[in-house]
């Protein structure tokens, strides 16, 4: 079994200066989980994924937009983006902070 506090990857991404923290890989290679934090007024830089993804916002709110869609999303929301969608968040009116799940698990990629 593996545990993790929001508040200690919370100061771990502050401490490490970028936007996201990758925390997690499963050793069954099936998912990663990240932290991505997003201030108020910061502009989402991320393309398309060659990864299915879950984001579950743990604080802050926002609008995503996926493929055509556009949706207003606050602490609670759970957004599925499917692999190769375009995405990104938008009126970032609140940091924006989210818990990400990758599946299957991220793959490193220079400027992501």
């Amino acid at each position: 079994m593996e545990t993790f506090e929001i508040a200690n990857l919370i100061a771990a991404q502050r401490e490490l200066g970028e936007r996201y923290l990758e925390f997690f890989t499963a050793d069954t290679g099936t998912l990663s989980l990240g932290l991505y934090v997003l201030p108020a007024g910061d502009t989402d830089p991320q393309q398309p994924h060659t990864e299915d993804e879950i984001y579950y916002v743990i604080d802050g709110a926002a609008r995503i937009q996926v493929g055509d869609e556009d949706r207003e999303v606050k602490a609670g929301s759970v957004i599925f983006v499917e692999t190769g969608v375009p995405h990104r968040f938008h009126s970032i009116t609140e940091t924006l902070t989210l818990l990400v799940v990758f599946a299957p698990p991220r793959r490193s990629r220079a400027g992501s």
